[in-house]
């Protein structure tokens, strides 16, 4: 287990640090659960309590804080906390071991490129026309597959699934499961469908043939994928028509999540898990989607957009929209009207007492 002096932390977090700047850390743990080598996180006050009952010496602190008077020989005062624990979780973490080179169990089609110091795990097969970039990580049963490009320092950990003609920028992570560039989901039947009618009448399907067979529309576009992407465990990025589907720079994709053919997502957009994006839906930069939220296809979600969960984006919505409900509103019009319908019961309740009080119409004086 490798060890890291305070000082090297502080620098590696680009924070204060104070103490025995020498001491060596080799993890990290809640307060009261820390050991002597141990950097207890305490980042905000009300975590300090905790630092008694543990045996740390070392602390990650708020700035300003008394490290002395918690009976510490060393800490390090960091200003943002998530911030500081994303930069001392990149560094405490080493990463899923894949031994270095490519493993003679590995499937490699001859015509593929291998950049220099690739690893790949034993039982992946990397298909004809590859190009693999140089320093990355591809851990064991992964399958990658005829024509498509994996940048630099990639890490596709096991059982990650890239289809054909794929193009992946650099530093990409695909989690177990993940898989890019399947078939998207496009099928067509003879006459119009029941579904197309009901869409164009709002529920009228009178007179529309219902037993028909579908047809299947072909994904031609492939995916294309920018640098500094991540893709969570079974999530799925479906291969446009003709055109690509887009996902660019820097977008963080949680488990479980669907983006489905011919979609362009803009950078740095957040999506978390399950969250279930139709076809042909062109989305910002800088969009968070929160857990379950649901896009109906070909509509547009501006920059800046920030999705509730289990919100149901049914329409366009334009920049810095913030939104919440089924269907998606403003978040505070919906906070107003959940207000108003937790209020029925008692609104009904008074009406009925008003319509007692009322003589009915004919009746005796």
């Amino acid at each position: 287990m490798q060890a890291f002096s305070v000082s090297e932390i502080g620098a590696a977090l680009d924070a204060e640090v104070v103490g025995d700047t020498d001491l060596k850390i080799t993890g990290a743990a809640e307060p009261a659960d820390a050991g002597p080598s141990d950097l207890a996180l305490a980042m905000d006050p009300k975590y300090a309590d905790g630092l008694a009952k543990g045996a740390a010496r070392v602390a990650a602190l708020w700035e300003g804080a008394d490290w002395q008077a918690l009976g510490l020989q060393a800490a390090i005062l960091v200003g943002r906390p998530r911030v500081g624990m994303a930069g001392l979780t990149a560094l405490l973490d080493p990463g899923p071991y894949i031994a270095p080179g490519i493993d003679p169990r590995a499937a490699i089609d001859p015509s593929a490129e291998i950049g220099p110091g690739a690893a790949i795990g034993p039982f992946t097969v990397i298909g004809p026309g590859v190009r693999i970039g140089a320093g990355a990580r591809i851990a064991h049963q992964v399958s990658v597959a005829e024509g498509s490009e994996i940048g630099a320092d990639a890490l596709l950990h096991p059982g990650c699934r890239i289809g054909r003609n794929v193009k992946i920028g650099d530093r990409f992570i695909g989690q177990p499961g993940a898989t890019i560039g399947a078939d998207g989901f496009s099928f067509v039947t003879p006459e119009k469908s029941r579904a197309e009618a009901a869409r164009e009448t709002l529920g009228e399907v009178e007179g529309v043939k219902a037993a028909q067979p579908w047809t299947r529309i072909h994904s031609l576009g492939s995916v294309i994928i920018g640098d500094d992407v991540e893709i969570g465990c079974n999530a799925c990025v479906d291969a446009g028509t003709i055109r690509p589907t887009r996902i660019g720079n820097g977008c963080k994709i949680d488990n479980q999540v669907h983006v489905a053919h011919n979609c362009e997502v803009g950078k740095d957009c957040l999506f978390a898990g399950q969250v279930g994006i139709a076809g042909s839906v062109k989305i910002g930069n800088n969009v968070i989607l929160g857990g379950q939220v649901g896009v109906v296809d070909n509509i547009f979600i501006g920059d800046g957009v920030v999705a509730g969960g289990g919100t149901v984006i049914l329409s366009n919505a334009p920049a810095g929209r913030v939104l919440l409900g089924y269907p998606a509103v403003k978040m505070e019009t919906h906070v107003e009207t959940y207000k108003a319908l937790r209020r029925l019961p008692r609104l009904a309740a008074q009406v009925a007492q008003l319509q007692k009080a009322v003589p009915k119409p004919g009746g005796n004086d």
